[in-house]
């Protein structure tokens, strides 16, 4: 019952970001004061591929790059690099997104990409740390039984070490990506678009239904991405 109603919820939700008429009817209700409730420059569809595109291709770069420094780290001839791979990932978390793309911005410009490297400095460190602890977390015999077996190292990693921690190393990736969502409504103020834009464009104007219509789209679109990855953990348990 509970997860019947929590799908209703979603598809309600949904509902209200892909009709206009219905946000504009629900926007004029929560604030009766304004008289321009929805953000006049695109529309939730638009400014949604463009946060989807921010959040897909840094989200495959800091995938990427998570799960590579998660494997180099966690070979034999890697564990030395362990301690300063995770200090420096955990140092560049720390950093907010704003100050990243006020470095970032003097060095690449405007626009998509100075939005995307902050992005994949911002979200490295769950897939990484997922994919240290689910690669650790492999116990010793099944790995010296796989090397009895005459399997070679990279044949262990790719049959045995990966999918036995792909649980765990999908929910890192899907930490990221939520993170990564809520993070790339800054991308706006660089000028790379996406669901950000009515948020600053509702604060400078000081219209809360234009702030609120951003939030919202970029929440749906979170818990949406979050439904998906919640249904491949549990289907990749299933499987194991």
């Amino acid at each position: 019952m509970k997860r019947f109603f929590s799908i209703l919820l979603l598809l309600v939700l949904i509902a209200l970001f892909f009709s206009p008429v219905l946000m504009e009817r629900f926007l004029s209700t929560l604030f009766p004061s304004l008289i321009e409730v929805l953000y006049p420059r695109a529309t939730v569809l638009e400014m949604a591929g463009e946060h989807l595109l921010l959040v897909g291709v840094s989200s495959l770069f800091a995938i990427a790059v998570g799960l590579l420094g998660g494997i180099l780290v966690t070979r034999k001839w890697g564990l030395d690099f362990l301690p300063m791979i995770q200090d420096l990932s955990s140092l560049i978390q720390t950093f907010p997104p704003v100050a990243v793309l006020a470095l970032i911005v003097p060095l690449v410009g405007f626009g998509f990409t100075p939005a995307v490297i902050a992005l994949v400095f911002y979200s490295i460190l769950p897939v990484l740390n997922n994919t240290i602890a689910g690669l650790n977390s492999i116990p010793a015999e099944i790995l010296d039984a796989s090397s009895g077996m005459g399997m070679s190292q990279r044949q262990v990693l790719f049959k045995i070490e990966l999918p036995l921690a792909a649980p765990v190393i999908l929910a890192g990736v899907r930490t990221s990506v939520i993170i990564n969502v809520g993070t790339a409504t800054l991308g706006s103020i660089v000028g790379a678009g996406g669901l950000g834009a009515p948020i600053v464009s509702g604060l400078v104007r000081n219209n809360n239904a234009f702030v609120f219509q951003g939030a919202f789209a970029t929440a749906v679109l979170a818990l949406t991405l979050d439904k998906v990855f919640s249904y491949l953990e549990n289907r990749g348990k299933r499987d194991l």
